[in-house]
């Protein structure tokens, strides 16, 4: 019956737990989100990626892949 004593705290840690996990989830799909974006912005204005270059890609097939 000791378990018992220690039920609140349980509940407690893992509702934080799930809580900070799906803080930390949204915030990087959120933050995907923003970069793709801005990267989406930057090639509609004329930026290309040196990546995108260095692979043998072309700028078009980025683009479709975004």
């Amino acid at each position: 019956m000791e378990g018992v004593n220690y039920l609140g705290f349980i509940i407690a840690a893992y509702a934080a737990a799930v809580a900070v996990i799906g803080g930390l989830t949204a915030w990087v799909l959120l933050d995907y989100r923003a970069q793709r974006h801005h990267l989406l912005e930057l090639e509609s204005k004329g930026v290309t990626r040196r990546s995108a270059a260095r692979s043998g890609m072309m700028v078009e097939e980025v683009k479709e892949e975004a």
